[in-house]
């Protein structure tokens, strides 16, 4: 690869890649995508993702889109990086992680944080955001449940599906939801503070302007 372009947006899903990114070493371009001001929907980058999100990844004359194929890519782009267990069954439970984190949690916060793809009158909208707000504490506990002890998503093998799991852990504890991450999910907090000491991480929370798990 000659050249990696990740658009990002600060605190979005896409963090997920930064910190594998950083992981890896490799020489990359972060591209910060303004969400807040709509430049997702701006012709040029819908020129890189015409669906209007980010992650997406610009590999030399191509691009990627979606976090558990852009995350899987970069892990087995970068093999010396360890973030790609060598085993089957653990390859396995990280897609597993991946695709329930894409398919199940992100959908579920999006009822709350993004309400109105779901719902048009204020009524609906808030039953939308009601009802989201408790599928994803229910969600968040199963979550914290599964992960238990750790220390990482499969046991001992650090890999691409603790940093997908770093970006739920910092969207519990924010204003949309609003959870007391320490209390309400105490393993999923206690990762998150592992997490928080690693170099890539701090990296990639720093360019991105967000605070650390608190303890790490």
């Amino acid at each position: 690869m000659s050249s990696i372009r990740l658009f990002y947006s600060d605190g979005a899903c896409s963090l997920a890649p930064h910190i594998a990114l950083e992981e890896t070493g490799a020489s990359f371009e972060p591209v910060r995508v303004d969400m807040a001001s709509g430049e997702q929907r701006s012709t040029e980058f819908l020129r890189i993702n015409p669906k209007g999100r980010v992650p997406a990844l610009a590999v030399d004359d191509w691009v990627l889109t979606e976090n558990p194929a852009i995350l899987q890519f970069i892990a087995r782009s970068f093999p010396h990086a360890g973030l790609w267990p060598d085993q089957l069954r653990d390859q396995a439970r990280v897609a597993e992680w991946l695709a329930w984190i894409a398919s199940t949690v992100h959908v579920a916060y999006a009822h709350v944080r993004r309400a109105e793809r779901y719902a048009a009158s204020d009524a609906a909208l808030e039953d939308v955001r009601a009802k989201g707000l408790q599928t994803c504490r229910d969600l968040w506990q199963a979550v914290d449940a599964r992960l238990g002890d750790g220390p990482w998503a499969i046991g001992e093998h650090y890999s691409v599906a603790d940093a997908y799991l770093l970006v739920f852990w910092t969207w519990g504890r924010g204003s949309y939801l609003g959870f007391d991450m320490a209390n309400d999910c105490p393993h999923w907090t206690a990762h998150a503070r592992r997490m928080g000491l690693r170099p890539a991480v701090q990296r990639a929370f720093e360019r991105e302007g967000l605070a650390l798990p608190a303890g790490g």
